[in-house]
């Protein structure tokens, strides 16, 4: 009789855990099924931030590195200095290859105004032997009216002529002149032309020379963290060549990767609770900026072609974008990279 009781004991002890655990259980899912219903969690994110490699844009030697790993650097601030003594010459070379066109342009000028001052001297000319001429040919008519009535010689009359005649084949000549003289000062317009191109030329390549020297010292393009250090002095540092990279250390956001299953329940604007793994317990809010305009697979390097005999459904992720906080005590303390806990609050 004891032993039934004690057997019926453990049976009621054994029934009332098994009910215990199938409420927890229940309670548990309708738990999960509320916050399912206010919550879209996903722990496939990061933190993310402009990363940018840098380079030197010219080869060269370096000469100085100005920054070491981990180091804080502000926009403008010299990071590599490398050799800039063959480009300085090439410099030189450029201006005075500039002095050079400038002066030849300078004589071409010259040249071109004595031409068209030659040129107006020949109409000056031109109009002073038409006044001759015309004068001539009036005192031509006189004495042929005179030679006529005897008033002069045959001899007189033909002076008069020959002098009409000479003005003749004078304004001729003088008006052959012209035209070519004209002819000299269109070449003479075209030659200055081509000098002015070629003193603009050779201040292009000034410019540029002066430019690729100016490339000699390398400056941080924004505020941020410098690492990855890969420059020493006394290297080569070939044009295009990585050095550095530089973290920006203002913007940061997080990149979460949702199942495609959940981004229905998803809207821009939409609060965002996050939990960084470096820092639990410290939550950060954010909101939802904007989302991918593909899956992740579809920016990998081989996106996956589904076009083949063996084909396993997949569900896929897409990036969505999520703004920070910036008032977030721990804000500042966030590193590119860290894993987080994302929760989208949809109601």
């Amino acid at each position: 009789m004891e032993h039934k009781t004690k057997k019926k004991q453990k049976f009621n002890r054994n029934r009332i855990v098994l009910i215990g655990l199938l409420t927890i259980g229940i309670l548990f899912g309708v738990y999960k099924f509320i916050q399912s219903r206010k919550f879209v969690t996903t722990d496939d994110a990061q933190l993310e931030t402009d990363i940018s490699p840098l380079s030197a844009r010219v080869s060269g030697y370096i000469v100085k590195v100005c920054f070491i790993d981990n180091q804080s650097v502000k926009m403008g601030d010299t990071l590599l200095m490398l050799d800039d003594r063959d480009l300085k010459i090439k410099v030189e070379q450029a201006e005075a290859t500039l002095e050079n066109a400038q002066a030849t342009l300078e004589s071409i000028r010259e040249n071109s105004q004595s031409v068209k001052e030659n040129g107006k001297a020949s109409e000056y000319k031109i109009e002073e032997i038409k006044i001759r001429l015309a004068n001539a040919k009036n005192e031509l008519e006189r004495n042929q009216k005179m030679l006529n009535e005897h008033a002069v010689t045959q001899q007189q009359f033909d002076k008069v002529k020959t002098e009409k005649e000479a003005l003749e084949k004078q304004l001729e000549t003088v008006i052959q002149q012209q035209k070519e003289s004209n002819s000299k000062t269109g070449a003479a317009s075209k030659q200055v032309n081509i000098a002015e191109s070629t003193v603009k030329q050779r201040q292009y390549d000034l410019d540029y020379a002066k430019l690729q020297l100016s490339y000699t010292i390398v400056t941080a393009p924004f505020n941020g963290i410098v690492s990855k250090r890969n420059a020493v002095s006394g290297q080569l540092l070939q044009a295009g060549q990585p050095f550095c990279s530089i973290v920006a250390s203002q913007k940061k956001w997080v990149v979460a990767n949702f199942k495609e299953t959940q981004l229905t329940m998803i809207k821009p604007g939409m609060k965002v609770n996050i939990e960084v793994d470096a820092y639990s317990g410290n939550e950060l809010t954010g909101k939802v900026e904007s989302f991918s305009s593909a899956t992740g697979a579809k920016f990998s390097l081989i996106p996956p072609d589904n076009a083949t005999g063996n084909f396993v459904k997949v569900v896929q992720r897409v990036p969505v974008k999520i703004s920070l906080d910036t008032t977030n005590s721990i804000y500042k303390d966030l590193t590119p990279g860290m894993s987080v806990y994302v929760e989208v609050i949809t109601k």
